[in-house]
């Protein structure tokens, strides 16, 4: 019996994440998917750069996750932005819903991949960083590839 070849499936990222939030606790949340979205999705044809989470009375719901229409589809092909379900147990909503009530937090989400087959995704509980908190960040960086550069210069 010939051994399955190892598929490689894309992960998408969230390159503002980082940039424009402290991250804070983790979870991953499995995805409420339609078939075309989950085709499109393998295809690596995704964007949550602007995405976020809300918490709804039916549970964390993710916004403005862009995955493209499936090319192959027919006419029932999905909305790319419509809104899609986030599936946590009980004791992690509630955690969730916690540090979202007690102010200046937000959930957002930082990668959409793929585990033993499933959609997920890893959404964090993020502070949003100010003007300064994002001006100290590149100086640190600066100073590190500067320090990199000498120490490679010496060698």
């Amino acid at each position: 019996m010939a051994k399955r070849k190892e598929q490689s499936l894309p992960e998408i990222n969230n390159p503002k994440a980082g940039r424009d939030y402290f991250i804070g606790q983790t979870f991953e949340a499995g995805l409420v998917l339609l078939g075309t979205e989950v085709k499109s999705l393998r295809l690596g044809r995704a964007n949550i750069a602007d995405a976020f989470v809300r918490l709804t009375p039916r549970g964390p719901v993710l916004f403005h996750a862009h995955i493209a229409e499936y090319d192959f589809g027919n006419h029932h092909n999905h909305d790319p932005y419509r809104t899609r379900r986030l599936l946590l147990n009980a004791a992690e909503i509630a955690r969730i819903t916690e540090a979202v009530r007690s102010g200046g937090s937000t959930v957002i989400p930082l990668k959409l991949y793929f585990k033993h087959g499933l959609a997920k995704c890893l959404i964090a509980i993020g502070k949003g960083k100010k003007q300064h908190d994002r001006r100290q960040d590149i100086k640190e960086r600066e100073a590190k590839r500067e320090i990199s550069r000498a120490i490679r210069r010496r060698q």
